[in-house]
């Protein structure tokens, strides 16, 4: 597995296409932020804008959010591991076995790996939705520990979850399974089609690990200063 540091920020580069996104990492002389490449941009410009991107010293979480039979997801989880990134995912109601064996296809021959997390309720689902659209009837918290301790089980490295349930999937699965926490937003900002948010400061006081930030750094006036905002108030 790729040696990681401790806490960060992610920026998530949703972008659509190869020009948008190099422009805006031409801002950032000074910093290399770690980015967070989607589905949006992934399929518009393909695998060789992550190689683009590695290329300029920047780490990446390759977020597709890969959901499909075990044997399938092995296998492109086997591909994505010949781009050098330093993060996929999963969903994690694929299960535990899908979730083993995406991990066996993204472990190399020479044992080394990226991180391997899941994704337990997106952050724009609230349990309103969970009861009413996906016949889910446990409460939200109890629903994402679950799936958390179910990737736990298959060996992955962490989850993605709201800032609001990072504590609680450290008590469940331990301090070393990392929380990936979207959702984040400046105080008083917009909250967008997000459903369950925190600032910065208090996504570190709730114990996320890392925090992916996109449109309050990606559309702010000055990003470069946003983003270094953002990573003052997480790291402290």
């Amino acid at each position: 597995m790729n040696a990681m540091p401790g806490k960060d920020v992610i920026v998530a580069c949703d972008f659509s296409g190869r020009k948008e996104v190099l422009d805006f990492l031409d801002l950032f002389h000074e910093e290399k932020p770690f980015v967070k490449i989607g589905m949006e941009l992934f399929y518009a410009e393909g695998p060789d804008i992550v190689r683009t991107i590695k290329a300029r010293g920047h780490r990446i979480f390759l977020d597709l959010k890969l959901h499909d039979i075990p044997n399938t997801v092995r296998k492109a989880l086997a591909v994505l591991s010949s781009l050098d990134v330093d993060m996929c995912n999963v969903h994690a109601s694929g299960a535990i076995a899908m979730m083993a064996e995406g991990l066996r296809g993204l472990t190399r021959a020479d044992g080394t790996r990226p991180l391997l997390i899941a994704v337990t309720q997106l952050t724009s689902t609230s349990e309103e939705c969970m009861r009413s659209e996906l016949l889910i009837d446990r409460p939200l918290e109890e629903v994402v520990m679950h799936y958390a301790a179910n990737a736990r089980r298959a060996g992955l490295d962490g989850v993605v979850c709201s800032p609001l349930e990072a504590g609680r999937v450290h008590e469940v699965c331990g301090g070393d399974f990392l929380t990936v926490t979207p959702g984040v937003r400046f105080a008083g900002g917009e909250k967008g089609d997000q459903a369950r948010v925190a600032t910065p400061a208090k996504a570190r006081e709730l114990g996320s690990d890392f925090i992916v930030v996109g449109r309050p750094v990606t559309q702010a006036e000055d990003p470069v200063a946003a983003y270094r905002r953002c990573v003052a108030e997480f790291l402290g």
